[in-house]
């Protein structure tokens, strides 16, 4: 079987699907491994690299999608792509079907095995497979490092000739993988962290990493299927919005990280809490995406409101490729040796893995 790797396409994207040492280790297992000349220069992984480990480098696209039997994506395909695909072929990208339902339809007529990891299931058995972890664990870690660069103060406390400087107050919004990583690396540059979440169950992890837990006593369940957080009644969410704005106004950075997966992300920074905040405070939204957690947040763009810098970065992760391209590439390796056996495709609708990702088979669309 024909495993083959093509360039990222998309805007600004660094990333690539495999990394040579997780490509020699699937060549071991009896996969052949085609790589698109170039695939790995944008994050330092060179065609020789690939070579060394046991890999074919292809010339172009159009040849490596010919002859792939399952084709690894990071972002998902562009409308060149699926028409690139070899009919009954296999491909495996991250991506929510009502985000992409033109790609989802045309992937169907192809009779493509489309899989997104995006809709893996939140069991242990598929730990290893998680993209949106290990890519959330980058982008919590570069949050912390764009929100250093654009405050302007020292994140530690510093004792000076000059005197006492006091430490940046951080508050994190959202205590998952995002969340977590970015209480971590702020609490590493010496910050004093708070963190808020409406998952009670956030409250040992945040103390853990040395932060303070700021909690809003709620009546209903906060935590949906798979650990994350559910869209909140409207009484209680104007609740927790007044709650949120009585911290924001005392913080130095906020990063705000909140997600419902397949929905819109979740309003906490309204437009009247950014005008209570301080002149010189910055808010880094990892939100954006998916339309942000804050109210004035602009995609791509770093917007000062009332003396307030908002960003709202476009895929962090690929800023730092290196890290992220190896994280995703023993993600989507453990993904692929599991639905597939001697050199075959297998597919077992019984699985829930197999299952929950499968977007498109046999000219049907499973996922909408």
């Amino acid at each position: 079987m024909k495993i083959g790797v093509p360039k990222e396409t998309a805007a600004n994207e660094r990333r690539v699907a495999l990394t040579p040492e997780v490509a020699g280790r699937l060549g071991k297992s009896g996969l052949a491994i085609l790589v698109e000349r170039g695939a790995g220069e944008a994050a330092s992984f060179g065609d020789e690299a690939f070579q060394a480990a046991g890999a074919t480098v292809v010339p172009a696209a159009a040849e490596l999608f010919g002859q792939s039997d399952i084709v690894l994506k990071v972002q998902p395909p562009s409308p060149g792509e699926v028409r690139l695909c070899r009919e009954g072929a296999a491909l495996v990208a991250v991506f929510q079907p009502s985000a992409a339902r033109d790609a989802v339809a045309a992937l169907a007529v192809r009779k493509v095995t489309a899989f997104s990891l995006a809709l893996l299931p939140r069991i242990t058995r598929a730990q290893a497979m998680d993209v949106l972890s290990s890519q959330a664990t980058v982008a919590g870690y570069k949050a912390v490092l764009l929100a250093a660069a654009a405050a302007g103060r020292f994140f530690p406390m510093l004792v000076t000739a000059a005197g006492t400087l006091a430490p940046a107050r951080v508050l994190v919004l959202g205590a998952g993988v995002a969340g977590l990583q970015a209480i971590a690396t702020a609490r590493r540059l010496g910050a004093v962290v708070s963190a808020f979440d409406v998952r009670p169950a956030a409250h040992e992890q945040v103390e853990s990493l040395g932060a303070k837990f700021l909690r809003l006593e709620i009546a209903e369940q906060a935590e949906g299927a798979g650990g994350y957080a559910k869209e909140l009644s409207e009484e209680t969410h104007r609740r927790e919005l007044a709650f949120i704005a009585q911290h924001v106004k005392d913080a130095d950075v906020v990063i705000t990280t909140a997600a419902i997966p397949g929905k819109r992300a979740p309003l906490l920074i309204t437009g009247e809490a950014v005008q209570g905040m301080k002149p010189g405070s910055v808010i880094v939204d990892l939100a954006a995406e998916t339309g942000g957690n804050c109210e004035l947040t602009e995609l791509g763009r770093d917007v000062v409101r009332n003396g307030v810098l908002i960003l709202g970065p476009a895929n962090l992760p690929s800023t730092l490729p290196y890290h992220a391209s190896q994280m995703y590439a023993r993600n989507v390796s453990s993904f692929l040796l599991h639905v597939t056996r001697d050199g075959n495709l297998v597919l077992d609708f019984d699985d829930e893995i197999t299952r929950d990702t499968c977007v498109t088979h046999a000219g049907e669309v499973r996922k909408t």
